[in-house]
């Protein structure tokens, strides 16, 4: 069971790191401001919905964390690190040729990491 008074104090230290109000916050994972702030003062307690939109809109809250203070926030983790997929040895190559030709001669590529925009990402490492 989810003890309300953490999890707004959680919820609340959330909103602070990413440098949101409560109404921008609410926007952000696309809830009421009503909802955000029943929360807080703890007349409402999360519903699982709340808890998944903050999840999905802010990858580096740990779902144990946010709900009983288990874990790490930020997490530290790559938090996609079980999607990433072997790179076959062209793919490392043709971006490594890439690189090199914008970067210093002295410098060996260490590790790549891509970026997309539905959240995942793969890692390329020499």
């Amino acid at each position: 069971m989810v003890n309300t008074e953490e999890f707004s104090k959680r919820l609340k230290k959330v909103i602070d790191y990413y440098g949101e109000t409560a109404s921008s916050f609410a926007e952000k994972i696309n809830v009421q401001r009503s909802s955000i702030s029943h929360i807080l003062s703890g007349r409402n307690k999360p519903s699982l919905e709340f808890v998944l939109k903050v999840l999905s809109s802010f990858p580096e809250v740990e779902l144990y964390w946010l709900l009983n203070g288990k874990g790490e926030f930020p997490s530290n983790q790559n938090y996609l690190d079980s999607k990433n997929e072997p790179q076959t040895p062209n793919s490392n190559k043709k971006l490594e040729s890439i690189i090199n030709s914008e970067s210093d001669s002295n410098k060996t590529i260490e590790r790549i990491v891509i970026f997309y925009s539905d959240g995942t990402f793969k890692n390329f490492q020499n």
